[in-house]
């Protein structure tokens, strides 16, 4: 099993960057999927997520209104569109899912927004 981010980069403040992660699970629509991130000296928080297995999502107030996550099933993948970043918003981003057996983690991808 493997998840697998893609998208990160340096980007301006102010700017954008999709995160991708897809995932080898032939049963992806069974995970519940979400967006992590560790910035340097902090602890790893959720940044974004799916409650259940449904559409509904939650996100960490200081995203909130400019990234906005989503899944696409046939594809086995999950993304994070993050708009109008912010230098504090540089991190190691995770992709992760879970079920009620296993969770999974992606190996990190880092973001980094900077003038």
């Amino acid at each position: 099993v493997h998840l697998v981010e893609s998208g990160g980069g340096l980007v301006q403040p102010g700017g954008s960057l999709r995160l991708s992660c897809e995932f080898s699970e032939f049963t992806f629509s069974n995970y519940i999927m979400s967006w992590y991130r560790q910035a340097p000296g902090k602890e790893r928080e959720l940044v974004a997520g799916f409650i259940s297995r449904g559409s509904s999502t939650l996100y960490v107030d200081s995203v909130k209104g400019r990234f906005t996550i989503s899944r696409d099933n046939a594809k086995n993948a999950v993304y994070l569109q993050m708009n109008s970043l912010k230098p504090e918003d540089t991190a190691v981003y995770y992709c992760r899912a879970s079920n009620q057996l296993n969770t999974y983690w992606g190996q990190g991808i880092q973001v980094t927004v900077s003038s």
